[in-house]
């Protein structure tokens, strides 16, 4: 049993140095992951694996390990959801990159993202040309949002990038 309970300290400790990690790297790293990053977090995983389990190497180890690890995702999840403080803290606000076709400069370099990044997220959406753009922001996950002036009329068109895998629902 004692052994059990070493597994499981060990994966909360890694479990919220990863969550710490991300937090420090940016929310910009995590919307589209190339060969590089598949191959870091493939690594990382692989690093980390036996400072969680130690020398235990027992499927009871390992379920223990991953036990724990959607354990403390479930409670940081919940803990998130519920108070706006600490989601603010561990979850970065959106941030605003283009308003009325003006380019926020200051942004995007706070935030890491090039100018080529940025005309590539602004064309994914069918807009031709940063000065069409009405409002781009980088979201939370992420993700880039793009509302586009409609020339037709006053109204704005909004579209966002699809997802590959679409979030869960949250019914009850």
């Amino acid at each position: 049993m004692h052994d059990l309970l070493n597994v499981s300290l060990r994966s909360l400790a890694v479990y919220l140095f990863m969550f710490a990690g991300i937090r420090i790297f940016g929310k910009n790293q995590l919307s589209q992951l190339n060969a590089g990053d598949i191959v870091l977090l493939l690594l990382i995983s692989n690093a980390v694996q036996n400072a969680m389990v130690g020398s235990n190497t027992s499927l009871e180890g390992g379920l223990m390990a991953a036990l724990v690890l959607f354990g403390a995702n479930f409670v940081v999840k919940k803990i998130i959801f519920k108070n706006p403080k600490i989601k603010s803290m561990i979850e970065s606000d959106p941030v605003v990159l283009i308003k009325d076709g003006v380019v926020d400069n200051v942004a995007m370099k706070k935030e890491d993202i090039d100018f080529d990044e940025l005309e590539e997220a602004v064309r994914e959406h069918g807009v031709e040309k940063i000065e069409d753009v009405k409002l781009a922001v980088l979201e939370v996950d992420g993700n880039i949002s793009v509302i586009s002036m409609d020339k037709k009329s006053s109204g704005t068109n909004y579209s966002r990038h699809k997802r590959k895998y679409p979030r869960k629902s949250h019914r009850f």
